[in-house]
């Protein structure tokens, strides 16, 4: 094991540097092993030099010696020779943002922690947890409830972790719409402008919000809050119209961010908002629309001292990043946010993340923007395993410390900042990326989600699948991960459970053609044996994923928002047993045909080919309703 002596140092390095012994194989000592020396510098730099027993780390921000921590101890771990380095941070702040209320996964302060750790030995320097309704405000009790909400004692506690490895945390909330899990109690029925946004311009509306902002900032260190303030889809169309009548949207937004900035500047905060909302009024409701109609005074609705985060993951030329960011100066000096695309199902789809996060950042680098963010979205279930995110911020992080993108140092950097290995997380891109997929994903496929939700009799996307080799492709990739719950270390039962959705997947996937097959070419004999073979193991096999994911979850999550995954796998596994039972029915005489299997598969969305971004559960087990508002 490496020893290094760190009595020069001064006591937050020391600190810092104790969280990290375990994760990253070293013991520190005053009196023995290499000694290193750090050298805060006015310079915009992270420079590295050891000599014999001696290394100095040259940095300007705390998250800069960490990078420089990394780089020295990864050299240290394959050679004993001296060793320089110097690189130079991109941004002033480069930041991830989780998602821990949209998919019911509440990350457990350890989790947190050890993505902190992971993400100092890369140089990020910013941690956003995105809370609609995940901690708590202790004036409303129904906000947040049976949510697995956060404490204050437990932001906190992730806010003392997160300093002394260089890292800011920055509460992330919802102040407009977005609060869909919120509004639902009756007891904020006087603040709703429709079910998911608030009543603009009524006095207990910012009495609320006031609530809101004080409880996000408590636990906090930092001045500066995320308000949120996106996808307010019905603004202006509920209560608002009723009682005002038709009001254009930009200034419903400017009198709400009016009033919200009157709290916030009385708390003595430093806000940030995403900025589709004001964008979208001058592009008939398109975020992203080409040429937008924006009136001269445009940034009159805009308070000077709020910063305005342009977000964007579908963009794969980098002059309409250019041109964005222009559009963006126009209201003050923007925070871009790109994605890591791990939120529409099971997969990682990482040919989309790359071909939008280098020309974005690229972008970024050349137009001087100083603040980027990842975000890592939960939509619909956080049906990914939160740890197959880390080459997306790895991705990012190695983007901040060069001008020009090294794919070899990146997939190098992964290996030695996640202790894992690159290939076998890169090809999660393959539970989505299947036959008859283009390569890298870019139309949004998650085949995985949908073939593992889907019904065995109605099958609404086997029209798209018929014919693709999904057995063969399912089995490979479960053989694949097999290796890779052997070889990963901290994140071996991760592949256990990649590897038991795939091997679900080679058995479920084509299970409704064939069952619909056999059915109309009247092959009994078919029919038998997938009652008597494959119905069953495709029932175990989800059965044994059931329990792995369960497991993973209570690992990483808190335990409240697990139920609506057990509801999706109990949905699963007894419309298994009811296939199996309702085959052997017809085998027996007992029902005279199967209704299901005799309607024809039509398309799903009314096109050929695989479908893109079906994430919705409810649209995808069923032609009906799952429940009067689901």
């Amino acid at each position: 094991m490496i020893q290094i002596n760190i009595a020069s140092l001064n006591s937050e390095l020391k600190q810092g540097l104790i969280l990290l012994c375990e994760d990253y194989d070293f013991a520190l000592s005053d009196t023995e092993g290499l000694q290193l020396f750090a050298e805060h510098t006015g310079e915009n730099l992270v420079q590295v030099s050891l000599k014999g027993q001696s290394a100095v780390i040259r940095y300007h921000q705390k998250s800069h010696f960490f990078r420089g921590f990394s780089l020295l101890l990864e050299h240290l771990k394959e050679s004993s020779a001296d060793y320089a380095a110097a690189e130079t941070p991109q941004f002033d702040e480069l930041g991830a943002m989780f998602d821990v209320s949209q998919g019911n996964a509440v990350l457990r302060v350890s989790s947190v922690k050890a993505m902190l750790r992971r993400m100092a030995m890369m140089g990020m320097n910013m941690l956003m947890l995105y809370c609609e309704d995940s901690y708590t405000v202790e004036e409303e009790p129904y906000f947040g409830y049976m949510r697995g909400r956060y404490t204050e004692a437990e932001l906190k506690e992730c806010d003392d972790y997160a300093y002394l490895l260089g890292i800011e945390m920055i509460p992330c909330i919802q102040t407009l719409s977005h609060l869909i899990d919120v509004l639902k109690w009756p007891a904020f029925d006087n603040i709703k402008e429709d079910y998911e946004t608030l009543f603009v311009g009524g006095d207990e509306t910012y009495a609320f919000i006031e609530h809101l902002i004080r409880a996000a900032v408590k636990p906090f260190r930092t001045k500066r809050i995320h308000i949120g303030m996106d996808e307010a889809w019905h603004l202006g169309t509920g209560r608002y119209l009723a009682e005002h009548g038709l009001v254009p949207g930009e200034r419903i937004m400017q009198e709400h961010l009016s009033r919200v900035m009157e709290i916030v500047r009385k708390l003595g905060l430093q806000p940030m908002m995403w900025s589709d909302m004001f964008l979208r009024q001058f592009g008939g409701g398109d975020y992203y629309k080409e040429q937008l109609d924006i009136p001269k005074d445009a940034a009159s609705l805009v308070p000077p001292d709020i910063d305005m985060v342009y977000w964007d993951y579908y963009h794969e030329d980098e002059a309409f990043y250019d041109s964005r960011i222009q559009t963006h100066r126009l209201f003050g000096e923007p925070i871009f946010a790109g994605g890591v695309w791990t939120w529409v199902g099971f997969g990682a789809n990482w040919g989309l993340t790359y071909a939008t996060t280098h020309p974005a950042l690229q972008s970024c680098k050349k137009n001087g923007i100083r603040r980027i963010f990842a975000t890592i979205w939960g939509d619909n279930g956080t049906e990914c395993n939160i740890w197959a995110n880390l080459p997306g911020l790895q991705l990012f992080a190695e983007h901040g410390y060069a001008e020009s993108f090294d794919e070899e140092k990146f997939r190098r950097r992964f290996a030695f900042c996640c202790g894992a290995v690159y290939k076998d997380f890169d090809d999660l891109r393959y539970l989505d990326e299947i036959p008859g997929c283009k390569p890298g994903n870019l139309e949004q496929v998650n085949a995985s989600k949908y073939l593992l939700w889907q019904d065995p009799l109605m099958g609404l996307f086997d029209y798209h699948i018929k014919g693709l080799p999904l057995r063969e492709h399912y089995q490979n990739l479960t053989s694949h991960f097999e290796k890779a719950m052997t070889r990963n270390g901290a994140y071996n039962e991760m592949f256990r459970f990649y590897m038991l959705l795939s091997k679900t997947l080679a058995a479920k996937a084509e299970l409704g053609l064939c069952l619909t097959q056999a059915y109309r070419a009247g092959d009994r004999e078919a029919l038998k044996t997938l009652a008597a073979e494959a119905i069953p193991q495709a029932i175990e096999y989800a059965e044994q994923l059931r329990r792995c994911h369960k497991a993973n979850w209570f690992i990483d999550n808190k335990t409240m928002g697990w139920d609506i995954m057990d509801m999706r796998y109990g949905s699963l596994l007894i419309r298994l047993h009811s296939a199996k039972e309702q085959v052997e029915a017809y085998l027996n005489g007992d029902e005279n045909s199967l209704e299901e299997l005799a309607e024809p598969r039509r398309s799903f969305n009314g096109k050929e080919g695989l479908v893109p971004y079906a994430n919705w559960y409810g649209r995808i087990v069923s032609a009906s309703r799952i429940a009067p508002e689901a």
